[in-house]
């Protein structure tokens, strides 16, 4: 096939790692038996970036242009086209792609609002009765602090549009849940913002694949969203994650069909807006049962990093039949017995105003690791061939292992030896498990 696939992050390089045979066909040493042989895709990429560019050839071409991406699509002959981040679906990328005749792994813009705004997510769920927290959508401060003194603490305030996973915040300090919620609005005029009831319990990810009718599970993960260990710091994009989790009930991942997937997507199609692409279900493990925190219309970023090495499965024949509706028909996933870890090498400043253009050393001997392989996310090449930092998070190192402490120690081995000036990293990803809490009636 001729695969186009839309972004510029480790997400995308992930999605093109797997396009191309795995982490294994691509690595410098096999990580370990199993290895997948290469498919003969002809992979491309808009924009891509350097970590791609060995991998697809990349386009210069804006993720967020619908016309353009479908032109460059049409242009290419792209057998299907996979759309990696949010801000281009909410665009209506996925309806230019599927108007030109191109299948298309991804929701149109009117399914995307499940992302693009937490409140029309929430009415969705309403629908389908779906379990999530309880939330006041708020036009005003006066209705924001009423609602905060509603919940009480911890105090949860969501920007209620697309925020680079940087629109939540959780806090005790309600004069911080306050100014949060304020500048949202103030940000976005006529705009709202959520405030939830607090979700105890540790948090999951699960991707489900859906045709608009038929919805297929990948393997659960966890990531780290706070910027510093210990969970402390402001909330991120994302630090790090891993996957399986050994401490996740068996029927985990049924359940979540069961509950939230597939009573989504069926409301979703009864609305006249079919669900095509990644449901992306963010839960908490609570001591009331599950519960969703949010859904995301993607594939996410890092959890993507650690899913897609665990699969057997070659992933484009299981996208394209996602995008022609034929889910139903496909066999049932594979999986490798082993864990992965992935660990964010972020700029300085992150996430707050970060520092560009710093030289990015040591990339090719992290990779050397066995077991280890870097994924590019805000990286650029300079006139010279230099590789520098050119976003906030800047690479995702992966480590691949029998279970979650061999892959931590491998990926932490690899970001030993990666030298980036002023950057960060959490040095607890996957440090340890969480214990669910006794449940209550769900």
């Amino acid at each position: 096939m001729r695969i186009l696939v839309i972004g510029s992050g480790a997400r995308e390089h992930a999605i093109v790692t797997a396009l191309a045979g795995g982490p294994d066909a691509v690595a410098p040493e096999p990580a370990g038996p199993g290895a997948a042989s290469p498919d003969a895709h002809e992979l491309h990429a808009a924009p891509g970036n350097p970590g791609i560019a060995a991998l697809a050839t990349c386009h210069e071409v804006a993720a967020t242009d619908p016309a353009a991406v479908a032109a460059l699509a049409t242009d290419l002959g792209a057998d299907l086209v996979v759309v990696g981040p949010e801000a281009p679906l909410v665009a209506g990328v996925a309806d230019a792609v599927r108007a030109a005749g191109i299948p298309c792994f991804g929701p149109s813009a009117e399914a995307a609002r499940l992302e693009g705004s937490k409140a029309f997510a929430k009415d969705v769920m309403a629908a389908a009765g779906v379990p999530t927290a309880m939330a006041h959508v708020c036009a005003t401060v006066d209705e924001v602090a009423a609602a905060l003194d509603a919940f009480g603490a911890p105090y949860v305030v969501k920007d209620d549009g697309l925020a680079a996973g940087k629109g939540v915040v959780v806090t005790g300090d309600r004069a911080e849940a306050l100014a949060h919620a304020t500048a949202c609005l103030e940000r976005r005029p006529g705009g709202t913002v959520l405030v939830e009831e607090y979700l105890d319990g540790p948090e999951v990810s699960l991707f489900c694949l859906c045709d608009g009718t038929t919805v297929v599970p990948l393997a659960p993960a966890q990531d780290f969203k706070r910027a510093l260990d210990d969970d402390a710091g402001p909330n991120t994009g994302g630090m790090g994650a891993y996957s399986p989790l050994p401490w996740a009930p068996a029927d985990l991942t049924q359940e979540v069909v069961a509950r939230v997937a597939q009573p989504t997507v069926d409301e979703m199609r009864r609305r006249g807006t079919p669900f095509v692409g990644v449901l992306y279900c963010g839960l908490a493990l609570t001591s009331r049962g599950l519960r969703v925190v949010e859904f995301n219309v993607r594939f996410g970023d890092p959890e993507t990093q650690v899913v897609l090495p665990r699969l057997a499965t070659p992933l484009a024949p299981v996208l394209l039949a996602a995008a022609e509706g034929r889910l139903d028909q496909a066999a049932p996933l594979r999986w490798h017995d082993r864990a992965a870890v992935t660990v964010v090498v972020a700029a300085h400043g992150y996430p707050g105003t970060v520092r560009a253009g710093d030289e990015i050393e040591g990339v090719d001997d992290a990779a050397a690791v066995p077991g280890v392989h870097v994924l590019h996310a805000g990286t650029a090449r300079t006139d010279e061939g230099r590789l520098v930092s050119a976003g906030g998070r800047v690479l995702s190192v992966v480590g691949l292992g029998p279970d979650v402490p061999a892959a931590r120690a491998v990926a932490y081995e690899g970001v030993a030896r990666i030298a980036l000036r002023g950057s960060h990293h959490r040095s607890d990803i996957a440090a340890r498990l969480p214990v669910l809490p006794a449940t209550a009636d769900a």
